[in-house]
């Protein structure tokens, strides 16, 4: 047995999202230093994604690949097509704010995630979820107001499609239990690739980007973007949607750190604040529920000990 199959159903669901998370955190640096224009870099992270997605799939299903695609069903098409809008979303948001603007909105994705589950699955929401919620929108607005500018809107709008998107995304996988849908990110590369490749082509004198800029877009687009993907849209199977959302925080604070060192941007103080509330609140509600299921894990037990324990008979019919 594998070290990752000993693990818990719990734990393998951590470990594939929060590294997912991490091997996404450059995403947002990256796109800006490749400097390239939104249709050309669209173009080139559609196709070389989906080369990427479909690989991966191959990798993992060998002669099974087609079976695994039957079992997406209509699901798995609408996950591409809303994966599609948080490709566009994303890309798009970095082209036109500030990256650690984009991964701060980003962060709203659990709380919307939430909302969805009560909506789609019926799920009750407690009370501190309903407070988090109000305080991260609070920070979202707080973030969205760094930059007067029409184009800073814009691209704060585009973050909040990704992030709509994207929580749901991670909610429709949660309706179809035990089956991955990460095979079908192919077909969101291919979409992405195709609609921005008509735009580039229709373009000034498009051309071919500079070995630097290739070489950047190779790195993100397929080597980074369908190792990463597939690892966050394998989350649902583990863990309830807002959950999945919760932990793309690592990608938050790691990318924000370096977009903000690396690119010296310098956020307004009021986006700071609005960021530090997102990351604050959801940080605590984590670990408060965090501690919450240990209680009741531990409570669990006890009462199971009590339960298997044979009661303790006193013989009476001895005299001393």
């Amino acid at each position: 047995m594998s070290r990752f199959s000993a693990l818990s159903h719990r734990q393998q669901g951590l470990l594939l999202t929060g590294g997912g998370a991490m091997i996404m955190a450059p995403d947002a640096l990256l796109i800006k230093v490749a400097d390239l224009p939104d249709a050309e870099i669209l173009m080139w992270r559609g196709f070389l994604s989906a080369l990427g997605f479909l690989l991966i799939a191959l990798a993992r299903y060998g002669r099974g690949t087609l079976a695994a695609y039957r079992r997406c069903g209509w699901t798995g098409i609408a996950v591409a097509l809303l994966f599609s809008l948080t490709t566009c979303g994303f890309v798009l948001g970095n082209q036109y704010t500030k990256a650690g603007n984009v991964l701060m909105i980003l962060a709203s994705a659990p709380l919307i995630a939430a909302i969805l589950s009560w909506v789609i699955l019926k799920e009750r929401l407690p009370r501190r979820t309903w407070l988090a919620i109000c305080l991260c929108m609070a920070g979202v607005a707080m973030i969205a107001l760094d930059d007067s500018g029409a184009g800073s809107w814009v691209g704060n709008a585009f973050a909040l499609v990704t992030a709509t998107t994207l929580a749901i995304n991670f909610t429709l996988c949660r309706t179809r239990p035990g089956v991955d849908m990460s095979p079908m990110l192919v077909f969101n590369g291919l979409i992405v690739g195709s609609v921005a490749g008509i735009f580039w082509l229709a373009g000034s004198e498009p051309s071919l980007p500079a070995t630097n800029q290739l070489a950047v877009v190779v790195l993100l687009c397929l080597f980074i973007v369908p190792c990463g993907v597939t690892l966050l849209q394998r989350g649902p199977l583990y863990l309830p949607s807002a959950e999945v959302g919760l932990l793309l925080l690592l990608e938050v604070v790691v990318g924000t750190l370096l977009a903000w060192w690396i690119l010296a941007e310098q956020p307004a103080p009021v986006a700071m604040v609005g960021g530090a509330l997102v990351l604050g609140t959801l940080s605590a509600k984590g670990l408060y529920e965090r501690r919450l299921e240990l209680r009741q894990r531990a409570g669990l037990e006890t009462i199971a000990v009590a339960e298997t324990t044979p009661p303790v008979t006193v013989d009476r019919s001895s005299t001393l």
